[in-house]
């Protein structure tokens, strides 16, 4: 066991786990989040994925000592001051979810993809989300919010 100093959602913590431990199960067992969630376990479906340093990272396979004392934003950190973030409030408007268990890894990549270019094109945003897998294929929807997060991002 060891230590481990997080930053998560603007929020320090302190946790005592074995360095190896995926950062998912601190999240969820420790800090109970559970915006990010358990899929694959193998980081291909994107289930689990939250923000570092502003990059989409797949949590299930990134181990919690590489993630020290850096800033760690999970869907919960999204909304600020009671308002909803515009990639969220876009999901809402256009009635993504489904089933709802891929949102938080296409909410993130999202957010991911517009913080680099709030005005992707539409083969643009198919290469940019890819890696966030729906079961449901809810993917037309998913295009149709990133482009009206992104206009409200502008």
């Amino acid at each position: 066991m060891a230590t481990i100093n997080l930053r998560v959602n603007g929020k320090a913590h302190t946790v005592d786990v074995e360095p190896s431990t995926p950062l998912l199960y601190v999240l969820r067992n420790d800090l109970d989040l559970s915006g990010p969630r358990f899929g694959c376990g193998l980081g291909q479906c994107g289930a689990c994925t939250v923000l570092i340093r502003g990059e989409a990272v797949r949590s299930c396979i990134r181990p919690v000592s590489q993630v020290q004392n850096v800033e760690i934003t999970t869907l919960e950190g999204l909304a600020q001051n009671g308002r909803l973030h515009p990639v969220q409030q876009a999901w809402i408007d256009e009635q993504v979810p489904q089933c709802g268990f891929c949102q938080n890894g296409q909410i993130l990549t999202a957010k991911a993809l517009l913080d680099k270019n709030p005005n992707p094109t539409d083969a643009q945003i198919r290469e940019g989300m890819q890696g966030a897998l729906c079961r449901c294929f809810t993917y037309y929807r998913v295009q149709a919010a990133v482009k009206r997060a992104g206009k409200v991002m502008l």
